[in-house]
């Protein structure tokens, strides 16, 4: 089995989760967002306004200013919480930094948790969206590898995938180096996760195996950080068609000398159908590993965390 039996440990906007935080005493609970995830999840509720003092309910508050340095102020009142909000903010830091997340999922469009086009508010009173949520900002700069997005992008079965996929990767990629790493399990961990990295970033994928080979010949610590950098920008480049179609025919390629031509035929038929969006990911893999069980195929696929990144349950691939 290739992902973890732990749950992750999520960081999420405290009204996603239902909890009545918002300025007007409401939520924004994601049903679909908490049964999806739910079962694996561990989650961590922030709410940075109720942790900066606002209470609940609370006049709402914006944005306003320099779209790279914007105050955080009261919609009506124009009371400043900006300075309250930076001392909350890097307390909090503090305390996340002590379990170990492996993601955060945002409100979109908050003043504080908004990761996108959020409306930062001119001189004018003319709203811009081109901003960030000050917590969101602070958290990502802290963070630079944890995965993150928001719960309204989560909607598209494409970006949810590939979070997904994020997840379980930065969890295995922390259960690694917290692991007393050597260049001898880099070599495995980059090994299993060959495909993956191909599926999302072939560029990627040779710059990391460049990487490996120096492994025992370049300052260690130095070369994890720049593995573990390298691997999360991978991963954090969008996975197509067109690049999982390449993975798939490339799988084939170690059952050639095993299958019947109709058999490879079936199977090279089933990778096109794949490529050209006529059915999911999910039925050439399927076949895929029918004939691994079937054949004495090298031993490196069985290794390979691309035929089960995260819980079948999840049912992503079948979209």
């Amino acid at each position: 089995m290739t992902w973890t039996t732990q749950r992750l440990r999520i960081g999420i906007s405290s009204c996603l989760l239902g909890e009545p935080v918002r300025f007007n005493g409401g939520h924004a609970r994601d049903r679909s967002l908490l049964e999806l995830l739910g079962p694996y999840v561990e989650w961590v509720p922030v709410c940075p306004e109720v942790g900066a003092g606002m209470g609940i309910p609370r006049e709402a508050v914006r944005l306003v200013g320099d779209v790279h340095a914007p105050r955080l102020v009261g919609a009506t009142t124009g009371q400043d919480w900006t300075e309250a909000m930076r001392i909350w903010t890097e307390a909090q830091l503090e305390h996340l930094a002590l379990l170990d997340l492996d993601g955060y999922i945002f409100k979109s469009r908050s003043p504080t948790c908004g990761l996108f086009r959020v409306k930062v508010y001119d001189h004018n009173g003319i709203p811009h969206k081109e901003g960030r949520g000050l917590f969101a900002e602070a958290l990502v700069r802290r963070f630079p590898l944890l995965p993150v997005e928001e719960e309204g992008r989560l909607q598209d079965s494409l970006l949810r995938e590939n979070f997904i996929d994020r997840l379980f990767a930065y969890h295995r990629l922390r259960q690694f180096l917290q692991e007393n790493p050597s260049p001898q399990t880099l070599v495995r961990f980059h090994t299993a996760h060959k495909l993956t990295l191909m599926s999302h970033s072939p560029k990627h994928l040779k710059s990391l195996g460049q990487l490996v080979a120096k492994a025992g010949n370049a300052p260690w610590e130095e070369l994890l950080e720049s593995y573990a950098q390298q691997f999360m920008s991978a991963m954090n480049v969008m996975a197509t068609r067109k690049k999982h179609a390449n993975v798939l025919f490339h799988l084939a390629g170690y059952l050639r000398d095993y299958l019947l031509p109709e058999d490879r035929a079936e199977l090279h038929t089933l990778i096109e159908d794949y490529r050209q969006g006529l059915v999911p990911l999910i039925t050439p893999i399927v076949l895929l590993r029918h004939h691994f069980r079937r054949f004495p195929v090298h031993p490196w696929i069985r290794t390979q965390v691309y035929l089960e990144p995260y819980p079948k349950e999840l049912r992503l691939r079948n979209t």
